[in-house]
């Protein structure tokens, strides 16, 4: 029998591999780093993570949770650290089980900053930018209290963060993962500083953009020097006012977040991770261009969850090199083969997104064998 080449459909550019940095992706689709507080009262990852992990290595990449570098910085009660051997330990196992399905995993270290209380990182001191709250609550141990007001951190103490951040990075890499992001986003401690709304400094972290850059660069580059910049991604939520950051001034957002890509440009990052709603828009496509390097994007929570038109669309329109999917693969662990086969997906349970069992976490079904 003759095939007829022509007619032979191209594989959709979603679906080929990438690379980011020295991380070779198989696909365009990458799992959003996505709190899901199953870690327990130690930060280990324990079984019930490596087989979550494990079921969804068939993305292209996987971003984990936030991991916090030290106890002071952890933001939620559950959340996974790798401040100890014990915890680089358990993402060892978790490292181990997605590769043995041959799938690809970066660790995502986030430092809480203010966006966090003493009855969740141990009666630890709050350190932020700036001595002001956030206006809001969050769930402790002891239920929802507000937000305290952190100290303003001291220069030693900026370089003391500094250096956890490397001392996470470097476990994580021992640890077998394929590469770390720094979460420069959200509304945390590194986006604190960015944020004219959180920092109020009047020292050389604070006033202008440069300033104002400064600690995040200071980290990224030291990462980077530390285990190499073609393993380092770096997350950024430009306009996104989450945990009281309010960048609302499109000028000074501008400003400073080119300031930043046009500081990290030189080091040869493995990608920047953009949280945006208008992945084409004249931000995001600007602060590519002067970045210089891979970007991938996440519409987050804008619009609802991602679908498969859309991720295609983003891709075959240049607008990303490779799209950031969250609740969809939260709740499909077999995504992949979904959306290249088009077939219907398992609608997500929010209700279940956070909390201690395997219910909504790793009962969600795949695809029957055909």
């Amino acid at each position: 029998m003759t095939v007829n080449n022509s007619e032979v459909s191209p594989v959709p550019l979603l679906f080929s591999p990438v690379s980011l940095g020295k991380i070779e992706l198989a696909n365009r689709i990458v799992m959003a780093p996505m709190t899901r507080v199953r870690a327990g009262s130690s930060g280990i990852p324990g079984d019930l993570m490596v087989e979550y992990y494990r079921q969804r290595a068939s993305v292209g990449m996987i971003i984990t949770e936030g991991t916090y570098p030290d106890y002071a910085s952890q933001g939620y009660v559950g959340e996974p650290g790798i401040a100890t051997d014990e915890q680089a330990a358990g993402w060892q196992r978790v490292f181990e089980a997605v590769h043995a399905e041959g799938g690809r995993i970066v660790l995502q270290i986030m430092h809480a900053g203010r966006g966090t209380h003493p009855d969740i990182n141990g009666g630890r001191r709050i350190l932020a930018p700036s001595a002001i709250a956030i206006d809001n609550k969050t769930f402790t141990e002891k239920g929802e209290q507000p937000y305290p007001v952190p100290e303003a951190m001291t220069t030693a103490e900026i370089r003391a963060a500094l250096e956890d951040f490397v001392t996470a990075a470097r476990r994580a890499i021992e640890a077998g993962a394929d590469g770390v992001e720094i979460h420069g986003a959200n509304g945390y401690l590194l986006q604190e500083f960015l944020s004219p709304a959180a920092n109020q400094r009047t020292d050389e972290y604070g006033g202008s953009p440069h300033n104002r850059v400064r600690f995040v660069v200071e980290v990224v580059t030291a990462v980077a020097q530390a285990v190499g910049a073609e393993r380092v991604g770096l997350r950024i939520s430009p306009e996104v006012d989450l945990g009281d950051v309010f960048e609302t001034d499109r000028d000074d957002v501008l400003a400073t977040y080119g300031t930043l890509v046009d500081q990290l440009r030189p080091l040869g990052l493995a990608y920047l991770s953009v949280l945006h709603n208008e992945p084409g828009g004249d931000l995001v496509q600007e602060l590519r261009r002067r970045f210089g390097g891979k970007l991938i994007v996440n519409n987050g929570p804008f619009g609802g969850q991602t679908t498969r038109e859309q991720a295609l669309q983003q891709i075959e329109a240049a607008h990303v090199d490779a799209v950031v999917v969250g609740r969809a693969l939260i709740a499909n662990p077999d995504l992949v083969e979904r959306w290249q086969g088009g077939h219907p997906e398992n609608e997500p349970r929010p209700e279940l997104f956070y909390g201690p069992g395997a219910e909504g976490y790793t009962d969600y079904p795949f695809l029957e064998a055909a």
